[in-house]
């Protein structure tokens, strides 16, 4: 099933609640995310776990660190290749350490360009605690076990005055939250203080690539993560509303077509481009055309199917990470067949409904991680079958 998760940041957003209202939404997901984030921690710092609450009067869900009696908190593990290499060491569940690694670069490429140090040289001063590491990890956990899903977020408050840190007193949004949440919309409701941490922003910008607060879908569940603050008049929560999709539904329907070409990229521009469009919210599948340009230059041309509601940001991603200087679009409509994807062990199998019968296929990304081209052959068949 396709899901569309919107992030509606009514306290704040933090790594901590993040993670306490995709559990509380989807309680499947806690064996998972606490295993996760326990092995990610050194023996004798503590246990991870999630409490059940009130804030504001309003049901909630807070993850935690329960520290041990005199849990030592040395600083010395912050550095971005510290952390880094604890992710990377740890048995975690499948591709946690993709989306945890992801999370963890945003934040210290952000601080790279705020102290203009190299991203090798960044230490995590403001969360260098081993709580902070766990949340990212779990994070990453929740981003796996949902990869696929469509994110959305609402306006972010903004919060006010200054926060403290090793550089001093700086102004809210620190620096890092700012620089990671450009684009994003934010709002004052005149409630001051830190709002969105730095942790939180990465998640968001890891899981949006491109801001947006649409969502459609049916309403299948929703989870509220409580942050440790008590705001004045109000529940200190970010809530996440998981739909099924809608957009992604079997069926006929109309789809954006957006076309350009290029003929001024390297074989390595024209890569991570394609990668990071792939990855923008909307942007349901995207190819590469060879063709012969004006002059007979070589181009390629660029075609992507857009869901005609996210046309805004799907075109600003195409202007912010190609060369292009325009494009263009057309509504088409398509027919597209049943689909459902099931687990057959370590593979996952997508199944279609044809006229002439069920097809199945196995994921090759899934298939990818066996060693061996007889093992995947092997795999592929056992799975499909």
């Amino acid at each position: 099933m396709s899901l569309a998760i919107r992030l509606d940041a009514v306290g704040g957003a933090a790594g901590d609640m993040f993670v306490a209202a995709m559990v509380d939404a989807m309680p499947d997901l806690r064996t998972r995310v606490l295993a996760d984030a326990s092995a990610v921690l050194p023996t004798g710092i503590g246990t991870p776990q999630f409490e059940t609450g009130t804030s504001a009067g309003l049901h909630c869900l807070r993850f935690r660190l329960m520290e041990r009696p005199h849990a030592h908190h040395d600083h010395a593990h912050a550095s971005f290749h510290d952390m880094l290499a604890r992710i990377e060491a740890a048995p975690l569940s499948k591709d946690t350490a993709t989306h945890a690694t992801a999370i963890l670069r945003l934040l210290a490429e952000a601080e790279a360009a705020i102290h203009h140090v190299p991203v090798d040289d960044v230490h995590f001063h403001e969360i260098g605690d081993w709580d902070s590491l766990m949340d990212v990890t779990a994070a990453g956990s929740v981003a796996a076990a949902l990869d696929g899903a469509r994110w959305s977020v609402s306006a972010l408050p903004r919060g006010d005055g200054l926060v403290r840190t090793r550089h001093g007193l700086l102004p809210v949004p620190a620096p890092a939250t700012a620089r990671l949440l450009e684009g994003f919309t934010w709002r004052d409701d005149g409630i001051g203080g830190e709002r969105v941490t730095p942790t939180g922003g990465a998640i968001i910008r890891h899981l949006v690539p491109v801001p947006t607060v649409r969502v459609a879908g049916r309403l299948q569940a929703t989870g509220t993560g409580a942050g440790t603050r008590e705001l004045p008049g109000q529940p200190n929560i970010l809530r996440a509303s998981l739909y099924v999709d809608t957009a992604a539904q079997p069926g006929e329907e109309d789809i954006l077509e957006l076309c350009f070409e290029i003929d001024d990229m390297t074989a390595e521009e024209l890569g991570t481009a394609t990668d990071r469009l792939r990855a923008v919210q909307g942007v349901r599948d995207l190819v590469l055309v060879p063709a012969i340009g004006k002059k007979g230059r070589p181009v390629q041309t660029f075609r992507l199917l857009v869901d005609p509601d996210q046309q805004e940001f799907a075109v600003a991603a195409c202007f912010t990470e190609t060369s292009t200087i325009g494009l263009r679009w057309q509504t088409v409509h398509r027919t597209v067949l049943p689909r459902t994807m099931s687990d057959a062990g370590a593979v996952r199998v997508k199944t279609v409904t044809r006229p002439s019968g069920p097809s199945r296929k196995a994921e090759s990304d899934d298939l990818g991680g066996i060693a061996g081209l007889e093992a995947r052959r092997v795999a592929k068949r056992v799975a499909e079958e």
